[in-house]
């Protein structure tokens, strides 16, 4: 595995009183060589490796799904039609969504100062900074997955290259990945119970991720420096024929859920139990769109996440329904339920060690 990190996120993550311009850990050891540019040589292998990083291009960053960029920004539609997914403006004051964004195309139109683009149109208004600027900020990551809209055998070539290619499923068995669990508290039980490590190339480099499956046959995939997923992006359903019906914002949160649930883990906090079916939106763009499938149930518990994007949709819930309950209370010193979780468990070991 190798760690691709940009100079932008570098600067981001390096401790401030560190001098030294590279970043060591048991997994990677990164030099910068230049102003923009660096080696990182990869000791997971038995031969070293070392690679040069890429950056962002302006035709990448137009692909970037902007229903994904939008939700990462802490921006949610108002309400779906179709392909149209209307918002109130990011860019200015509103009360009524006039913003639109028509995910076919992966275009956007603000109809109340009548202008719109693509994304770096809309990155360039939104953050008030140059394209290289902008291109900078997408170097340091996000959730996104990219829009196919380019034609002709060229066209075909580059999507190809721009696709998460998956290469293999299996149950999780890698130690990286192994470890990564250990580290979010997710036992290795509960996590090939409902996930499996999914091997895929992006841009022509083999990677590896814990992958949970949605219900269109796309997978959300994360590892300890990647966080995305591949086309079809959708929401996941598990169900159990339960009455009440238990929300997530992401799958991790799921997998605390359950964690939470083992008979044999008595030393944190548990949840109740109950039965419930379960729906993991994988990103609260879908939240409104499934209101719907939601309130054929009798109970709608919510886990979404405590930032203000997620505290948000809870309390538009709360005014849509009395069958909805807001279950972010009970972590609500907490960004979401697996910090959550491995807050509690630092706890009981700082306890324990006296």
């Amino acid at each position: 595995m190798t760690l691709m990190i940009s100079r932008e996120c570098w600067n981001q993550t390096k401790p401030s009183s560190s001098p030294y311009n590279f970043l060591f850990t048991r997994k990677v050891f990164a030099l910068f060589v230049g102003a923009n540019t660096f080696r990182v040589i990869s000791f997971n292998k038995p031969k070293i490796k070392i690679v040069k990083s890429e950056r962002f291009t302006c035709q990448q960053a137009r692909q970037i799904d902007l229903v994904d960029y939008l939700d990462e920004l802490g921006h949610h539609p108002a309400k779906t039609r179709n392909q149209d997914y209307w918002y109130l403006s990011p860019l200015r004051d509103e009360k009524n969504a006039s913003f639109k964004v028509n995910r076919k195309v992966n275009r956007w139109f603000d109809h109340g100062s009548w202008i719109g683009g693509n994304l770096i149109d809309f990155g360039v208004l939104y953050f008030k900074c140059s394209v290289q600027e902008l291109l900078s900020k997408l170097n340091c990551g996000g959730n996104f997955h990219f829009q196919q809209q380019l034609t002709g055998k060229r066209g075909e070539n580059q999507i190809e290259k721009q696709k998460i290619k998956i290469t293999d499923i299996r149950e999780i068995r890698d130690p990286w990945l192994r470890e990564y669990l250990g580290e979010r508290k997710i036992p290795l039980l509960i996590a090939n119970r409902y996930c499996t490590e999914v091997e895929f190339k992006l841009y022509g480099k083999n990677h590896v991720a814990i992958g949970f499956k949605n219900d269109a046959g796309g997978y959300e995939l994360r590892n300890r420096y990647f966080k995305g997923s591949n086309s079809p992006k959708e929401i996941s359903t598990i169900k159990t024929g339960a009455e009440c019906l238990s929300v997530f914002e992401g799958f991790f949160d799921f997998l605390s859920f359950q964690t939470r649930q083992l008979s044999d883990i008595n030393i944190i906090h548990t949840v109740p139990k109950f039965q419930s079916d379960f729906q993991i939106l994988n990103t609260l763009a879908f939240f409104e769109k499934y209101r719907e499938i939601m309130e054929n149930y009798s109970r709608i518990r919510l886990y979404l996440d405590r930032d203000d994007s997620g505290i948000r949709c809870t309390e538009r819930a709360l005014i849509w329904s009395e069958k909805y309950v807001d279950e972010s209370k009970g972590y609500q010193e907490f960004k979401d339920l697996n910090e959550s979780l491995i807050g509690e468990w630092e706890q009981v070991l700082k306890q324990s060690r006296g």
